[in-house]
């Protein structure tokens, strides 16, 4: 038994490892070295909270404008505001993967199962938002292919998925972490530009 538990013990771990490396295919190219990309990776992937302040100015086919940011993350819960962009006055998005909540002032309190629809459905924006949980951080969404290019550091420099296009075209050091501070967004006929202001990132446990 215990020669077979010896034996066993390793082949799970093999088992287990291989399972984690399963999923999307993402494609890499750039100036940066893999190594450096994957533990990049590795570190921000830590990153499983934040509070992040600063502005967002979005061009939309019929109407555009700027207005500012504050994104509070917690695992799973988001409280995301927007105060300004496009005449809407202050709206708020709230809850978890299977439970969403807008608010916009005016006009009332919606709810739905997913972000994505809600925001379209009240606002009519196509926004990735479960993407953006993801790629504020610099980081590629697990859940489907991506296409990344690297900077010299081994950092996003622009990423390609779900039809969208994103440019990293800055970062800032926050806690030791190399976290994007200005991106551009293109795709589903909008045009997004966010810069971070102020980044307080919030390590996995703690």
């Amino acid at each position: 038994m215990k020669l077979m538990r010896s034996l066993l013990t390793p082949i799970l771990a093999l088992i287990l490892t291989g399972c984690a490396g399963l999923g999307p295919q993402e494609s890499v190219e750039g100036t940066g070295s893999t190594d450096e990309w994957n533990t990049h990776k590795a570190r921000i992937g830590t990153i499983d909270g934040w509070q992040i302040s600063g502005k967002i100015g979005i061009q939309a086919p019929q109407d555009s404008g700027s207005g500012t940011l504050f994104w509070l993350q917690r695992q799973d819960y988001f409280d995301i505001r927007l105060s300004g962009p496009l005449g809407r006055g202050a709206t708020r998005l709230t809850g978890r993967p299977d439970a969403v909540s807008l608010e916009v002032a005016g006009q009332g309190r919606y709810e739905a199962e997913s972000p994505e629809a809600l925001v379209e459905t009240q606002l009519g924006w196509q926004l990735p938002v479960s993407n953006l949980l993801w790629w504020v951080r610099g980081l590629p969404s697990p859940e489907s292919r991506s296409r990344v290019q690297l900077d010299v550091d081994g950092r996003l420099a622009r990423l390609q998925q779900d039809g969208w296009d994103v440019e990293y075209l800055a970062y800032s050091e926050q806690d030791g972490y190399a976290l994007p501070s200005r991106i551009k967004l293109a795709g589903r006929d909008l045009k997004i530009t966010l810069v971070v202001k102020d980044w307080q990132p919030r390590q996995l446990g703690r």
